[in-house]
């Protein structure tokens, strides 16, 4: 009778190993961490999506057209030096249709990146993160808009007549930096010590 709890106890031993290694983390190294190849290809597939109904109110996503993908690669960063529309334009005809599925897309970027000796991963991973459609874009044109309304409203950099508009802060004078307005109170021009007198006599 006094050798059943024993074995017992020598299986939960056992038993409780394992589980230990698994309460310390050494049964699965981080594997959630690593990216898998179909959450890239996922990404790729929405984005895909979201550029086919691009402009096109009645597309249902599932067919994209040469324009929409030359829009999609320029945000991307795909189109530059040297894959240019000519290159998208030449390899999206060998496919002899005026829209293509996601499956013929693949097609046409796998024959794209060889052609041009561009990783054909890297065109992808630069697809699947460059965001909503229009939306580099958009903060590209409002940034450079800014920019160029905050340098053509510096003061300090008018010359001729319109530098005479504004003082030293920047403010406008008003009628007064518009016209020359004459001076009646009987001293010359450039006299600092106006109204001077009547204080120290």
């Amino acid at each position: 009778m006094a050798e059943v709890p024993v074995k017992e106890v020598a299986d939960l031993k056992i038993d409780t190993t394992p589980k230990a290694a698994a309460s310390n983390g050494s049964a699965k190294p981080a594997t959630p961490a690593s990216p898998s190849p179909a959450e890239g290809a996922g990404n790729i597939k929405e984005q895909f999506k979201l550029f086919s109904k691009f402009g096109d109110v009645k597309s249902d996503g599932k067919l994209i057209t040469l324009s929409q993908s030359d829009k999609w690669m320029k945000q991307a960063g795909v189109i530059d030096k040297k894959i240019t529309t000519t290159d998208t334009g030449i390899h999206f005809k060998k496919l002899k249709s005026l829209k293509v599925s996601y499956v013929d897309y693949q097609k046409f970027l796998e024959d794209l990146a060889k052609t041009k000796g561009v990783e054909l991963s890297e065109i992808k991973s630069k697809l699947a993160g460059c965001g909503a459609p229009g939306s580099n874009s958009a903060t590209k044109a409002s940034a450079k808009t800014a920019e160029t309304v905050a340098r053509l409203t510096d003061t300090s950099k008018y010359t001729g007549s319109h530098k005479q508009r504004f003082d030293e802060t920047g403010k406008g004078k008003g009628i007064a930096g518009r016209k020359d307005i004459p001076d009646g109170s009987g001293y010359v021009a450039g006299y600092q010590h106006k109204d001077s007198y009547d204080k120290t006599h």
